[in-house]
């Protein structure tokens, strides 16, 4: 089988380029080169080129057909207008990911299917996301274009901590707070659950839906089982550290409204709310899906590399400061 990612060495789509050479896959990444002398890839074909020079992508994909095909950075209508002109005829089921915060915002159920309707006026990116996935629809309704619509949510590998409130830098500046026995901020009251993703879980759903001829024109989340409260996710992190939590509680709105960079659309548009996935849709079509890394465990794995790896700590003094601002206001 052969497989073209436009991407392939994010998060999300590392974990899946990773399985599918491990299966023997014949694997082509196409992508600016930044990542490709990563170990995990051997094997691997490499496309280098931007994807957003349109007619460079097509001159290298002159000639070209693919099983499957899937866009890992397609965020705006746009790129998957130029993504259906680039493999119109050269697929046989193209992938989109798209997000599991598309999902309405406030929930009318915590429990999150397929069914549940797309609307998000918190967050551009996740309105974004919408017109894409009804873009790529109507190609499939009006001219069998073979998409699969696929949707994560908070998925996660050893780089990065799935925490709710950090700097735009990531989340190394949270979990050094906690080492130092700082104050932290949890958004709400911490007990709202939450779904969070290792990357390795969710490589083996996404791997058991291609080149699936019943997924097409289907929409389809990926998972884990587990619910975790935000409470529990940052104290695994407290103990993984060997340190006490120091939570201090604010509320989602006046964070958002109080921020120095974009926060209601990740917090208010998504993290804010309590939501539990029902992935029976992926298991009708997956049957040997089971997610089989715990919360805890990925969070104490993440929390190990990324103490054993500075490239990971980067510092961000601006959040810092607004985390104090913030939690000395609580007082």
């Amino acid at each position: 089988m052969k497989a073209l990612f436009i991407g392939g060495t994010g998060t999300i789509s590392m974990a899946i380029s990773k399985l599918l050479l491990e299966k023997g896959w014949e694997l082509y990444l196409i992508n600016r080169g930044n990542r490709n002398n990563d170990p995990r890839l051997k094997g691997a074909h490499f496309i280098t080129v931007d994807i957003n020079d349109e007619a460079a992508a097509a001159a290298k994909l002159e000639g070209m057909t693919f099983d499957v095909a899937c866009d890992f950075i397609g965020f705006v209508r746009e790129q998957v207008e130029r993504d259906y002109r680039l493999l119109k005829g050269k697929v046989k089921q193209f992938m989109y990911i798209s997000s599991a915060s598309a999902y309405q915002k406030p929930c009318a159920n915590y429990i999150i299917s397929e069914k549940t309707p797309l609307a998000n006026p918190y967050w551009q990116y996740s309105r974004d996301k919408i017109a894409c996935e009804e873009y790529l629809m109507k190609l499939y309704r009006e001219e069998q274009f073979p998409v699969t619509i696929i949707r994560p949510s908070h998925t996660y590998d050893e780089r990065f901590l799935p925490l709710g409130v950090h700097g735009e830098k990531g989340s190394w500046q949270v979990a050094k707070r906690i080492k130092e026995g700082k104050p932290v901020i949890i958004h709400g009251d911490g007990t709202s659950l939450w779904t969070i993703t290792h990357n390795s879980d969710f490589a083996k759903g996404f791997v058991g839906l291609m080149g699936n001829i019943h997924t097409i024109g289907e929409a389809i989340q990926i998972t884990s089982d587990e619910s975790v409260t935000w409470n529990q996710i940052y104290q695994i992190v407290a103990d993984a550290l060997g340190v006490q939590l120091h939570p201090v509680y604010v509320s989602s709105t006046y964070l958002a409204s109080h921020a120095y960079f974009d926060l209601s659309g990740g917090l208010l548009g998504d993290k804010a709310h309590t939501v539990v996935f029902d992935c029976s849709k992926l298991k009708g079509f997956v049957p040997d899906f089971v997610p089989t890394k715990r919360a805890d465990q990925g969070l104490r794995e993440t929390v190990e590399y990324i103490l054993s790896h500075p490239e990971c700590q980067t510092e961000d003094p601006e959040f810092d400061k607004w985390c104090d601002e913030i939690i000395e206001t609580m007082k």
